[in-house]
Formats: structure tokens, sequence, C-alpha cells
């Protein structure tokens, strides 16, 4: 009765739970309600990972840095209603990642600027929208880019290599079995 009543009661999670927020244990197995909820917030703090309910409401926040979410794999809901979203390039991670992970709950934010973007759905953004964005992708994101990038070209040069010492070692057996033939025809048979 002790543990059960211990599990009703939020338990905070110390080192896991951003200083301003409030955290409870859902249970070893389940994870863990993050409450950051009406904190006054401006930016995302770091989140527990083990994070499977996440309230961001009612605070201050214009954007969602670009992966803060993304470590979150037991997540299973997100509140995020009543932000000043501003509907730039810096919105678009959001967009993104709610696309994949709620549609309604892309459908309920709206942006609050620029004032021409005002009121206007997230889910409903386009790249007219959003203007010119120089640079989507994470620095992290373009690295693997060059990265592959190079692997694949190393793996193109490998295979032209192989290729053509494939082809010069056949012309070479060849001619090493035509020089052994006229070898054999140029030596007199002795009885």
């Amino acid at each position: 009765a002790v543990l059960g009543c211990a599990l009703l009661l939020p338990v905070l999670l110390g080192e896991d739970c951003p200083a301003p927020c409030r955290c409870w244990s859902l249970g070893e197995a389940r994870g863990t309600r993050v409450d950051c909820g009406s904190r006054g917030l401006g930016s995302v703090p770091a989140l527990p990972r083990r994070a499977r309910s996440l309230h961001l409401h009612n605070n201050s926040l214009p954007s969602i840095p670009a992966g803060a979410l993304d470590g979150l794999g037991h997540l299973q809901e997100l509140e995020l209603r009543d932000n000043p979203w501003h509907c730039d390039c810096h919105i678009l991670y959001l967009k993104l990642w709610l696309q994949d992970f709620s549609a309604p709950a892309l459908a309920r934010l709206r942006c609050a600027s620029p004032a021409h973007l005002r009121m206007k759905p997230l889910g409903q953004l386009t790249g007219n929208d959003l203007g010119v964005c120089t640079r989507l992708l994470p620095t992290k994101c373009l690295q693997f880019f060059w990265r592959d990038l190079i692997l694949i070209a190393g793996g193109v040069i490998t295979l032209i290599l192989v290729a053509w010492a494939l082809k010069v070692s056949k012309k070479l057996v060849c001619q090493l079995r035509l020089g052994g033939l006229r070898l054999r025809r140029s030596i007199p048979k002795t009885h």
C-alpha cells in the first residue's frame, strides 16, 4: 500500500528534471511526466530523455531549437499551446517534427509573429511564408552529408580501380598464355 501511494505522489527527479519544471515518475517502465508549463520560459531547458509527457504550454517560447526533441524516444504527450511562436526559418524544425509526432498538436499551434503570419496555423506554413532559409539543417547534419559524400566517392573510385585492375590482369593472362603457346611451338621436339 505504501508503494502504491508513493507512485501517486509527485517524485522530483532532481538531476533529470530541469530547474524551473516539476517532474513526476510514472513508474520505472513508464518514464517521467515533465511539467514546464506556465514557467515563463523563453527557451527550452535540457529535457529528461525518459520524458513520456511534456508540458511546455503558456510560456514565452518563440521556437524550439533544432534537435531539442529528437532524443525523447518515450514521448507520447506534448503540450505546446499558448506560446508566441515566431514563424520564420527557426520554426521549421518544430513544424517538421510535429508532422511526424502529432498532426493534431501541430494544427493547434498558431504563429504570433511576424505580423503578416499572425494567427496562421503552423501546419499551413509554406516555404513562401518562411522566406529564404539559408541554413535549414543543423551543422551536424551537414557534417554527416560531407562525410557520406566522401565515402561514396571513395567507394566509386575503388570500384573503378578494381575494374581497371581486372581488365589489366585479363590482358596480362592472355599475353602470358599466348607467350606460352609461342614458346612451345618454337621448341623443337627431340626424340
